[in-house]
């Protein structure tokens, strides 16, 4: 039987990291079993060039550069992680998938969509998520979220985090914009409410497509947003 392939989206600080976390338990508690990764990461390979991305010893970073490290830690978290597992039909829940390159590297840098729609398709081999959760927050409350975090100030901010608010806004954009184009795999939530509601919205959601013997996307080509 297929597996299940399950992404959580947002901007910085919108919660979506604590929101998998939440229904990773869920479903474990309920005897399913469940994978968890994160892109870029998610591999010895991935977490290396995760790593490169997010040092904000970096700024130097070329956008090219930036694009095709994201893409190359997708190429193999797909093939070595996720693709195997859906094979063996366990659930896969990831933070952050190709939509994330859609949103920062198109809409947040400027980038061009079309060659990011063909980048994403190549590097996820054609694969598609079920379902995206999406996390939706201002970005100004978000980074004020971050900025919270219980580290020494140096630490608080990774090199994404660490970008101007108007670089924020055009990724919040982006991300409504996919959610606008895709409304039967995107689900949008406001991530201003309390956490226990947005969990249980995701819970009713998730049971849903555990019931349907058809899913409304399943495997194929992802779309530019």
């Amino acid at each position: 039987m297929a597996g299940l392939f399950i992404t959580f989206e947002g901007g910085e600080g919108s919660g979506k990291t604590t929101q998998l976390k939440a229904l990773l338990t869920r479903l474990r508690a309920e005897g399913r079993d469940v994978v968890e990764t994160r892109d870029p990461g998610g591999t010895p390979i991935g977490k290396q060039i995760r790593s490169l991305l997010l040092n904000p010893a970096n700024g130097g970073m070329a956008v090219v550069t930036e694009l095709f490290l994201y893409e190359a830690s997708r190429a193999q978290l797909v093939r070595e992680v996720i693709r195997p597992a859906l094979a063996v039909g366990r659930i896969v829940l990831c933070d952050r998938f190709a939509d994330s390159t859609v949103a920062y590297q198109g809409h947040g840098r400027g980038l061009d969509l079309g060659l990011i729609a063909r980048l994403n398709a190549l590097a996820a081999d054609g694969l598609r998520p079920d379902l995206t959760v999406l996390l939706d927050l201002d970005p100004e409350a978000g980074l004020a979220r971050v900025g919270q975090r219980v580290a020494p100030p140096a630490e608080r901010h990774d090199r994404i985090e660490g970008e101007v608010l108007g670089f924020h806004q055009r990724v919040r954009a982006g991300y409504l914009a996919i959610a606008a184009a895709e409304p039967d795999r995107v689900v949008r939530l406001d991530a201003s409410h309390g956490m226990a509601e947005i969990e249980e919205l995701i819970r009713r959601r998730v049971e849903g497509l555990l019931r349907s013997p058809v899913r409304p996307s399943g495997p194929g080509i992802l779309a530019s947003g």
